[in-house]
Order: structure tokens, then sequence, then C-alpha cells
């Protein structure tokens, strides 16, 4: 079962790096700040997209099915990427 909503950013890195899902969020205050910690803890993640503000749905599903045609299963592993990418 994924986080529920609500859930503390520590926490759901951990879910993520468990289950090998990559994390998509608007959260740009937070999540670097954990990630960092997630990181020096010695732990993994397969990457988080932080999504721009005014991204409609349309552009998110279009960049989200550029990234899996494109990318190799660890391009994104242990960083934060800002969508969209170009």
């Amino acid at each position: 079962m994924p986080p529920l909503k609500g859930t503390p950013d520590p926490d759901i890195l951990r879910w993520c790096e468990e289950n090998g899902f990559i994390l998509i969020t608007n959260n740009r205050k937070t999540m670097p700040v954990h990630l960092a910690d997630h990181l020096a803890a010695g732990r993994h993640v397969p990457g988080i997209f932080i999504l721009k503000e005014d991204m409609s749905m349309g552009q998110i599903i279009d960049e989200l099915i550029l990234i899996a045609e494109a990318a190799l299963e660890d391009d994104y592993q242990d960083r934060i990427s800002f969508m969209p990418l170009l």
C-alpha cells in the first residue's frame, strides 16, 4: 500500500526505496533536505521529480512518457530532477 496523504517525507523516501518507486511531487521546500538526510544515512531512492507549479496534467504525462522511453533504469537514482526537464 502506498503512503497516505500526510505521511512524513522521510517515511515516503523509505517507502520509495523499499518498493522501487520514483517519487513525483511538488514539494520543493522540504523534500531536498530530507533526501540529503536519507542519502547521508546510506540509503537510496530511484529518483525524485519535482513538478513546476503551473504544469498541466497533460504536460506531466508527456514528460513522464519521455523519461520512461529515454532513461536508463538508474539515470535518476539518488537525485532530484525538476520537471519539465527542458
